[in-house]
C-alpha cells in the first residue's frame, strides 16, 4: 500500500513537472511582430495618405533630364540673343552702306561745285583786266572775290572731314559687319552657342561701332593724326573661345596640329611683322604727308587768288587767274584722286595684318590642342586671307629668314 502511494505521488509529481514545462514551452514560443524598417514605414504611410514614394534610383534619370533641359534652355536663350544681335548687325551693315554712298556723293558733288566756282572766279578775274573801269570793273572784281572766298571756305571744310576717307570708312564698316553677321550665323547653325558667344558678339559689335563711328561731330576719326597706327576694329582682349566660334563650338577634337604646322604659323607671323604690316604703315604715313600738303595748298591758293582779284595791276591779275587754276588742279588731285580714301585703305590693310598676327599668336598660346581650331582648317583660312595656296604658304615659310628681303606674305594687297 505504501508502495502504491509512493508511485502515485511520483506520477502526480511527474505530471505536474510536465505540465509546468509545457506551459513554459508555450510561453517561450509566443510570436512578436517585427517592426517595419524606416523606408517601408514611410512607404506605408505615404500609401495610406495617397502619396507616391520615389526612391533614389528612380530619381537619377529625372535629375539628368532636368539638367539636360536646363542646358537646352540656356542654349535656346543664347540662340535667341544671338539672333537679336544678328538683326542689329544686319541693320548696322545696311546703315553703313547707305551712309557710305551718301558721303561718296558728297565728295563728287562738292568737288564739282568747288572746281566750278574756282574756274568761274578765275575767268571773271581775267575778264576784269580787260574792262576799262567803273561799275563793271567793280562788279567783276567783287564777284571774283566772293567766289574765291566761298571756295576757300568750302575747301577748308572738305579738307577737314575728307569725304572720300569718310566713304571708305563706311565701306569698311559695312563689309566687317556683314562678315560678323556670317560668323554669328555659322555659330548658330553649326555650333552649340553659349552665353560666352553672346558676350563675345556684343564686344565685337561695340568695337566696330567705336572703330567706325557714324556721326561727323565729336566722334569722327581724326583725318590727320599725329601718329599713324593700323586700324583696330576688334576687342583688345579677345577671349580664348574666339577661335571656336567659327568652327561650331569645338566640334573638332584633336585636330591636325603638329610641330611643323606650329612652326609654319610662327614664321607667317614673323613675315607679317617684318614685311607686310610695316610696309603698309609706311605707305600710310607717306600718303598722309601728301594729303597734308594738298590740304594746305588748296585753301592757300584760293586765298591768294581772292586777294589778287581785289588788287589792281598786272601782278594782281596774274595771281587771281593763275592762283585759281592751280587751286583747281590741287583740289582735283586731292579729292578727285581720293587721297584720303587711299590713306584709310592702307591703314585698314595694316590693321588686317595686325589682326592676323594676334589671331595666330592667341591660337598658338593655347596649350591644349583640343581647344584650338582644327589645324588644317586654320592653315587653309590663313592661306586664303593671304591670297596663297597651301603649297605657296609652305614655300613662303620655308624660304624666309629674319634677314631675308624676299616677297611679302600677302598676295592680295
Amino acid at each position: 500500500m505504501a508502495t502504491i502511494q509512493a508511485s502515485s505521488s511520483s506520477v502526480s509529481s511527474f505530471s505536474r513537472d510536465r505540465t509546468s514545462a509545457a506551459s513554459k514551452t508555450r510561453e517561450s514560443h509566443i510570436s512578436v511582430p517585427k517592426l517595419p524598417c524606416a523606408g517601408n514605414l514611410i512607404h506605408e504611410l505615404n500609401k495610406r495618405n495617397g502619396l507616391q514614394t520615389i526612391n533614389s534610383a528612380e530619381m537619377k534619370p529625372f535629375i539628368r533630364t532636368n539638367l539636360k533641359n536646363e542646358e537646352a534652355n540656356g542654349n535656346w536663350k543664347a540662340v535667341e540673343e544671338l539672333y537679336a544681335i544678328m538683326e542689329a548687325v544686319a541693320d548696322r551693315s545696311e546703315m553703313h552702306k547707305n551712309i557710305g554712298v551718301q558721303r561718296d556723293n558728297w565728295n563728287r558733288l562738292l568737288l564739282n561745285s568747288l572746281n566750278g566756282m574756282t574756274v568761274t572766279a578765275a575767268t571773271i578775274a581775267g575778264l576784269a583786266s580787260l574792262t576799262g573801269g567803273g561799275a563793271p570793273l567793280l562788279a567783276l572784281k567783287l564777284s571774283s572775290t566772293l567766289l574765291y572766298t566761298a571756295a576757300t571756305g568750302i575747301l577748308m571744310v572738305m579738307n577737314k572731314i575728307q569725304p572720300s576717307q569718310l566713304a571708305e570708312e563706311q565701306r569698311n564698316a559695312a563689309r566687317l559687319f556683314k562678315n560678323l553677321h556670317q560668323q554669328l550665323k555659322t555659330v548658330v547653325e553649326v555650333g552649340r552657342p553659349s552665353l560666352n558667344d553672346v558676350k563675345a558678339a556684343m564686344e565685337k559689335v561695340l568695337a566696330l561701332d567705336k572703330a567706325y563711328p557714324l556721326p561727323l561731330l565729336r566722334t569722327m576719326l581724326e583725318k590727320f593724326p599725329e601718329t599713324v597706327e593700323p586700324a583696330v576694329w576688334w576687342p583688345r582682349e579677345q577671349q580664348r573661345s574666339q577661335q571656336e566660334e567659327t568652327v561650331g563650338g569645338g566640334l573638332e577634337r584633336n585636330n591636325g596640329w603638329s610641330e611643323k604646322l606650329e612652326e609654319e604659323m610662327r614664321e607667317v607671323v614673323g613675315v607679317l611683322k617684318r614685311k607686310d604690316a610695316p610696309e603698309y604703315v609706311r605707305l600710310s604715313k607717306l600718303v598722309l604727308k601728301v594729303n597734308k600738303i594738298l590740304a594746305i595748298c588748296g585753301p592757300f591758293l584760293t586765298g591768294v587768288a581772292a586777294v589778287g582779284s581785289v588788287l589792281d595791276g598786272s601782278w594782281a591779275v596774274a595771281l587771281g587767274v593763275v592762283g585759281g587754276a592751280l587751286a583747281t588742279v590741287v583740289n582735283t588731285v586731292e579729292h578727285g584722286g581720293q587721297v584720303g580714301m587711299v590713306f584709310e585703305m592702307y591703314r585698314s590693310t595694316a590693321g588686317l595684318f595686325q589682326l592676323m598676327e594676334q589671331t595666330i599668336e592667341s591660337t598658338l598660346e593655347e596649350k591644349d590642342e583640343e581647344e584650338r581650331e582644327n589645324g588644317e582648317l586654320f592653315e587653309m583660312k590663313v592661306a586664303l586671307q593671304l591670297g596663297r595656296s597651301l603649297p605657296g604658304l609652305q614655300n613662303l615659310t620655308a624660304t624666309h629668314s629674319p634677314s631675308s628681303p624676299r616677297e611679302f606674305a600677302s598676295k592680295l594687297f
